[in-house]
């Protein structure tokens, strides 16, 4: 009997702490409006003949509003940047000082920026993504979210969460590749500069405009 009771009383624990990543997505959607941090993302391709390749490691910065607002600024070990001003998304890469224009809302959809940035709450997140707790990991809490749309390259993302604190994104493609964000220094609700998330391409610089 008493061995009955410790297999439940475990079982139930477990089942709490697993149950605490939405909920952790769900405060962050209704509470966080903005923010920015600093990020590293490590990028694991899937093995090939066997043979593990070696993990690209970048780092830089990132800021968001809601709705549908945010920028990467990659700084190491190449300098690239990333904005969503609320109608377009622009990728520069500055070393080929090339831009690459596409509307945001056929470029989002379904994406990791959709979880932190567009839908408003998780009735809305739904729609695109199925939700699952996940199993705590790292020191972490964690949300599976799995597109339901087939036909785009995003597997899964797994959001994870240190008690509140937004803390990283696993994200997982149809590839098999693997990228993994994780963010220090996060500010929430912060008085962002004016133009964060405008963006006009360098001069000089090509323009490649995507339907």
């Amino acid at each position: 009997m008493k061995r009955l009771v410790l297999t439940v009383l475990i079982a139930a624990c477990a089942q709490c702490a697993c149950a605490q990543g939405l909920k952790s997505l769900e405060n962050f959607m209704q509470s966080a409006k903005s923010g920015e941090a600093q990020f590293t993302q490590t990028v694991t391709a899937p093995s090939q003949g066997g043979k593990a390749l070696a993990p690209k490691v970048s780092s830089g910065s990132f800021a968001f509003e809601r709705p549908g607002r945010f920028r990467f600024d990659y700084r190491k070990p190449f300098a690239q940047t990333i904005v969503a001003d609320g109608k377009t998304l622009w990728l520069y890469d500055a070393d080929l000082n090339q831009v690459t224009e596409r509307a945001q809302a056929q470029a989002l959809g379904s994406t990791p920026a959709a979880l932190l940035t567009s839908a408003a709450d998780l009735s809305a997140l739904r729609r695109d993504f199925t939700l699952a707790d996940a199993p705590d990991a790292d020191g972490l809490h964690w949300v599976l979210a799995t597109p339901k749309a087939k036909d785009g390259q995003l597997a899964s993302v797994r959001v994870g969460f240190d008690g509140e604190q937004l803390a990283a994104l696993d994200i997982l493609d149809h590839f098999g590749q693997r990228s993994l964000l994780r963010f220090t220094g996060l500010a929430l609700n912060p008085q962002l500069p004016a133009g964060t998330f405008a963006f006009e391409p360098p001069k000089g610089a090509d323009v490649l405009r995507e339907q």
